[in-house]
């Protein structure tokens, strides 16, 4: 008998787990047990290509605050400024807010929130 059948035995739970009921519960590891869920997250997102962008856009329409990093994609200032121009008209479009932080990191705030862009003196 195997350690977990014995803890299981002295909790009272002694049934087998079946392949579906194990695949369930796999599935739930990206669940935070530990708190509630929230109505938004500030999700770091690295923009290393253009399939990030639609990882922003897919966030942002999901009502999550985004921190971007740009740095791995500012190599190529092209592509850089594609992304850029293209997730400012998608923040623009869904009413949202986006802000240089610094040099390598973007903020993106979905509809109904907008970043003080100045400091008070």
């Amino acid at each position: 008998m195997g350690i977990f059948s014995k803890i299981s035995g002295a909790l009272g739970i002694s049934r087998e787990m079946t392949l579906d009921e194990f695949m369930t519960a796999s599935d739930a590891e990206d669940v935070d047990a530990m708190h509630k869920a929230a109505s938004m997250y500030v999700k770091p997102i690295a923009l290393q290509s253009e399939g990030d962008v639609k990882l922003v856009e897919e966030e942002l329409s999901n009502r999550n605050i985004v921190l971007l990093n740009i740095s791995p994609m500012a190599r190529n200032p092209a592509k850089l400024k594609a992304a850029v121009d293209g997730l400012r008209r998608f923040s623009m479009n869904l009413n949202g807010d986006m802000a240089r932080i610094d040099e390598d990191k973007i903020l993106l705030v979905p509809s109904d929130i907008k970043i003080v862009k100045r400091r008070k003196e």
